[in-house]
């Protein structure tokens, strides 16, 4: 599109979450006029921390956004895959440090830094708080956007970034919701001092035992390490109630460093949750409206790719509406671009385990999202970015 068009587009991205944060960057750096309208009134990320890969760094690089990030992040090397008693299984540079006109690394980063310093870059009054979608009304060319306070909004393109329970999503092009991937995650984020010698670098290390990992993530920049134990569970209330004692178990025979951080966790500070993805959707856009990061291919976290691939789509977004005659043609590209690469990662994302450690937690049967594989899955070499 002539840059001309693109300043006189109006853009509402709905989320202000990794994707919907990284798009508006990319977009109003663009000249259009991009508002985006959160649901919270206070953008808070729990959890653990997260690995930028080089692909994802060069795009912040290219927004004059990196150095914000590298900031409050750790620059890795490698990842490394052992067994549960600390035996080597591999290890493998990041793909994609030397791609690039000058040495990219991974950056390892805690999702609260990370969001802090997205929207710390954007222009002030663009991300609205307090403002949940009630209804989506696609005219084709525009829509018309209304909150559940009563406010309503015209916008010529609108950007459902709103994650793994999408309204817009909903709305014009699914009402499945998340599939159950049959596995719980717990996260926390402990101190060094507390990880019994076990970090010594900044590099990403995976632990696997019967139907567990165990990965730990360094964020030596904050003397602390991200501590995530997933493990194959049938209960899928979203937000389960788990005691130490189950977490012990779920960590028996694991390297006795890491008994002893389950141990010493502050039960208080464990994020505990169900794991959910979504099925691949047919598509991800109307004349005027386009999904992006996990409302539109929300996938498990084995890959590490969730974060990352909506920081691919607000690249990828951008480049389609410079390069097409129209939003339409635009949104077009951009889905013909990104779909198959997460496609592939939502694919590979579900090989998670062997068919006889799920055979062990459900006898007889496979959980929803489960397509049991050999460990370690390793991603194509086009998906890799």
């Amino acid at each position: 599109m002539k840059a001309s068009d693109i300043k006189n587009l109006r853009i509402a991205i709905v989320g202000a979450g990794y994707g919907g944060a990284a798009a508006a960057k990319a977009l109003s750096l663009l000249g259009a006029d991009v508002n985006v309208y959160e649901q919270t009134s206070q953008i808070r990320e729990v959890g653990a921390g997260i690995g930028l890969r080089p692909s994802t760094m060069d795009r912040f690089r290219q927004w004059g956004t990196f150095e914000a990030i590298a900031q409050v992040s750790s620059a890795s090397d490698y990842f490394e895959i052992l067994t549960a008693t600390a035996e080597p299984i591999m290890k493998e540079a990041w793909p994609g440090i030397d791609d690039y006109a000058e040495q990219t690394k991974t950056q390892l980063i805690h999702r609260g830094d990370f969001i802090e310093a997205l929207l710390s870059v954007l222009p002030e009054g663009m991300v609205h708080l307090g403002h949940k979608l009630e209804t989506l009304d696609d005219r084709g060319t525009h829509s018309v956007l209304t909150f559940a306070h009563g406010r309503t909004v015209e916008a010529d393109l609108v950007i459902g970034a709103d994650g793994i329970k999408s309204v817009v999503r909903h709305q014009l092009f699914s009402d499945k919701g998340p599939v159950f991937s049959g596995e719980h995650a717990y996260r926390a984020v402990i101190s060094i001092d507390d990880a019994h010698g076990m970090v010594e670098d900044d590099n990403l290390r995976m632990y696997i035992g019967r139907g567990t990992k165990v990965y730990l993530l360094p964020l030596r920049h904050r003397n602390q390490v991200s501590f995530d134990i997933t493990a194959l569970c049938p209960d899928s209330t979203w937000a389960p109630t788990v005691t130490k004692e189950d977490l012990l178990a779920t960590v028996q025979g694991f390297d006795q460093r890491i008994i002893d951080i389950t141990r010493g966790l502050d039960m208080d500070n464990v994020n505990i949750r169900a794991v959910y993805d979504i099925d691949p959707l047919e598509s991800w856009h109307t004349d005027s409206v386009v999904l992006m990061g996990d409302a539109a291919h929300s996938m498990l976290h084995h890959q590490g790719q969730g974060a990352n691939s909506a920081i691919m789509d607000a690249g990828a977004l951008a480049d389609a509406l410079v390069q097409a005659d129209s939003v339409k043609e635009a949104l077009a590209l951009f889905q013909a671009t990104r779909k198959p690469v997460t496609d592939e990662l939502q694919r590979i994302s579900r090989q998670g385990w062997t068919e006889d450690e799920v055979d062990d937690v459900f006898p007889g049967q496979k959980p929803p999202a489960q397509q049991p594989a050999q460990l370690p899955a390793q991603l194509p070499a086009e998906a890799k970015a």
